[in-house]
């Protein structure tokens, strides 16, 4: 009897989070109410504070239950132990891109967090947790291209910390774009393609550096040439 109320209760909370999404994405985040939820999900308010202590603690369950798999899965790629950081930091950025593409659920909360969420007061403790899970992402993916670049999958003259800002923005941007408009490209079927460019861009550099280093240095960028030595003078001649 104990493991069906609990089995109901998780139930429950599911619900109330599956609502919030749809609730949330609808009206946005400011707009809408507990009560608002409660209404739409078919369960009182105190079935909502049951499970959350505000709007606020509803929402951050709600990022949870898609950011904490993504977020394993780039911690994994910046572990020191990974033989393959680069592979394993690739696989994480298309699995991020197809689940904004083809999960529902993942494609609702980034809808929300991108174009639905402003980050008022009430929601202020949730801005900080975003900000958080932003600067420890950037973080694992700094650490994951310091591994590439240890086991000499990157050249050491790229800078890992400037590729991991460029590598973040590049999948917000790319997400944020295709929610505009998803009939402007196929964030799902390219996703493998678009982050190989951004990777390959970075392996391209690494090889350029590396044939740079080896190049013998040619007289003129080893030494300055001596100056050029006057011409003699022409004695001009006498006249008869």
């Amino acid at each position: 009897m104990a493991r069906r109320t609990k089995e109901e209760a998780q139930e429950t909370r599911n619900r109330i989070l599956d609502t919030a999404e749809e609730v949330f994405r609808e009206q946005g985040v400011t707009s809408t109410s507990l009560a608002d939820i409660a209404d739409a999900a078919g369960v009182t308010r105190g079935a909502i504070y049951w499970h959350f202590r505000n709007k606020g603690d509803l929402f951050a369950a709600m990022l949870d239950r898609v950011a904490l798999p993504m977020e394993e899965m780039i911690r994994r790629a910046a572990d020191a132990s990974t033989e393959d950081p680069l592979s394993s930091l690739r696989a994480c950025c298309v699995h991020v891109l197809r689940q904004a593409a083809e999960d529902p659920r993942c494609r609702r909360v980034f809808e929300i967090l991108l174009r639905k969420c402003e980050y008022v007061e009430e929601l202020a403790s949730l801005s900080q947790r975003i900000l958080q899970c932003r600067a420890e992402g950037l973080e694992m993916m700094a650490r994951a291209l310091r591994n590439a670049i240890r086991r000499g999958q990157l050249s050491r003259h790229v800078n890992a910390r400037r590729a991991a800002l460029g590598l973040h923005a590049y999948v917000d941007g790319l997400i944020y774009d295709w929610l505009l408009d998803p009939g402007y490209f196929a964030l799902g079927r390219e996703a493998e393609a678009l982050v190989d460019q951004y990777l390959d861009g970075l392996r391209a550099a690494s090889a350029v550096s590396i044939v740079s280093a080896r190049m013998p240095m040619t007289r003129s960028t080893s030494a300055a040439a001596p100056p050029a030595r006057p011409l003699p003078r022409v004695k001009a001649a006498r006249s008869v």
